[in-house]
């Protein structure tokens, strides 16, 4: 079964020529290309964090196999749920699922099939475009993550990582910072949070979130995308780029952070 876009025309451009536009624009900012086992990449709408996205996707050398992690922000089916089949379709064209990848992931016990919680979702759908235009031949296996503990981060993304490892993989986990705080304190939380993705501790980036309450809604695709980059012999991360909704809306009192990072 194909998944249709949810959120086309308001998260981003419905118009196939215009979308592909912007995001090449946005794309233009990434730099030199660089192999990466995983990435960090934000999620609202491209007016406002489309620059931060653009930026770590141009920054990475896109292979034709992506595992997409994303939240769940709808509450709808179950705790890892699996597109599993058929394809994904944006203005851009359709995508297919890579059946391959999707098989070996459900050999998780954690990992369920599942199309309710991807329905609605626009964390995963938003990534789409940008691999689009950056990889012609690409398949994609989608994971829409719930709340999840450590210890289950951590035992899926050694799974993600067995799958990943063996298909060339690119993880990318779905991921926007702190909402809806004072520009100032939005960065210091997420600075907090940075610092344990850069330093490739999986534990730490969990554990600070849920203590210091920092409002990341992907820490847990982050987390178990680390454990996989980790596993798969990851040496350093890289922060390309962070910014917020008031760079856009020129109000500061309220904003939403994003960051992109680079794990290689």
């Amino acid at each position: 079964m194909d998944r249709d876009p949810a959120v086309a025309g308001r998260f981003y451009a419905g118009e196939p020529a215009r979308l592909a536009r912007e995001v090449d624009h946005f794309l233009a900012a990434g730099g030199e290309p660089v192999r990466a086992l995983g990435l960090v990449a934000p999620h609202a709408g491209y007016v406002y964090s489309g620059a931060v996205a653009g930026a770590v996707y141009g920054h990475v050398v896109v292979p034709e196999r992506v595992i997409v992690l994303g939240p769940n922000h709808t509450g709808l089916g179950g705790k890892v749920a699996l597109w599993a089949d058929g394809r994904w379709e944006t203005p851009l064209g359709r995508v297919p699922v890579d059946a391959e990848m999707a098989e070996a992931l459900l050999a998780s016990p954690l990992v369920e099939r599942g199309r309710e919680a991807h329905r609605y979702e626009h964390s995963l759908e938003v990534q789409v475009p940008f691999l689009q235009r950056r990889q012609r031949h690409l398949s994609i296996a989608p994971l829409c993550l719930g709340p999840l503990t450590f210890p289950e981060c951590e035992a899926l993304g050694k799974e993600v990582a067995r799958v990943a490892a063996a298909s060339g993989a690119l993880v990318v986990a779905s991921s926007d910072m702190s909402h809806y705080l004072p520009a100032a304190e939005a960065r210091a939380k997420d600075e907090r949070a940075l610092e344990r993705l850069l330093a490739l501790d999986p534990r730490g980036l969990h554990e600070v979130v849920r203590r210091e309450h920092i409002s990341m809604c992907g820490f847990v695709p982050a987390t178990v995308m680390l454990v996989a980059a980790l596993e798969m012999g990851a040496t350093h991360a890289e922060l390309v780029r962070y910014g917020h909704s008031g760079e856009t809306t020129g109000d500061d009192r309220s904003v939403v952070g994003y960051a992109g990072v680079v794990v290689a």
